[in-house]
């Protein structure tokens, strides 16, 4: 089921964190609507194309979703399933966000209130990450360059600041979260995301269609454009 993209307001004016608060529950209302077969729908072509973006990625850190996020759950099994190592977000000692290795799902379960389901093997630091060849990340929306509007913790700005150089890194959303018409407000902690894995499709944002339409529009030049499939 094809969307038109989401319809979010202006901000401007805002400081950047208060436009968040203005902007999340937007998405996050708009996610809760989606029906269970169009999540099971959407899930099943995500894994599809984020096998696909990651290519032959050895080490792959990624997420366990939230029950309204775009569903990773099949992207992280049909990883498991061809060898590739995941690493998934665990609450670490003193709070802290840490690693561990997914084991399938049947070894995720809740291991702090309010947390999405953790492996249960060892914990790796934060700086495991460096570990990954391609990093898939939250998000809430995504504009044209490439600023990702997170849930709010920060803990993915501070732990993508430690990828290896040349790791590729992805934000997962629904098409209709590719933000064409606005600039999303950014912090100065915020780490810019240059690729995303749709139901519909990845890219990377750079050069692509989406990317020169929305900035074209944005700059009064063109109305903005429906993005086109790319590879």
């Amino acid at each position: 089921m094809h969307r038109t993209q989401l319809a979010l307001p202006r901000t401007d004016g805002y400081e950047a964190e208060d436009a968040k608060q203005v902007l999340r529950p937007i998405v996050r209302e708009t996610r809760s609507q989606r029906s269970e077969s169009e999540r099971a729908r959407a899930a099943s072509a995500l894994a599809a194309n984020g096998l696909e973006a990651v290519g032959d990625a050895r080490c792959v850190a990624a997420y366990v979703s939230r029950s309204t996020e775009p569903d990773s759950g099949p992207l992280l099994e049909a990883l498991r399933e061809r060898g590739t190592r995941v690493l998934l977000p665990v609450l670490g000692p003193g709070l802290n966000r840490d690693w561990a290795e997914y084991r399938g799902a049947d070894d995720l379960a809740v291991r702090a209130p309010g947390r999405p389901p953790e492996p249960s093997g060892p914990v790796l630091p934060a700086e495991a990450i460096a570990e990954a060849d391609v990093v898939i990340a939250p998000a809430l929306a995504v504009d044209a360059r490439g600023t990702r509007l997170g849930q709010g913790g920060g803990w993915y700005d501070r732990v993508l600041r430690l990828i290896r150089p040349g790791a590729q890194v992805f934000a997962m959303v629904y098409d209709e979260e590719l933000i064409a018409d606005m600039l999303l407000p950014v912090d100065d902690h915020d780490v810019a995301i240059p690729a995303v894995i749709t139901p519909e499709r990845w890219f990377l944002l750079e050069g692509s269609r989406f990317q020169r339409d929305a900035l074209a529009a944005q700059a009064g030049d063109l109305s903005a454009a429906e993005p086109r499939t790319e590879r």
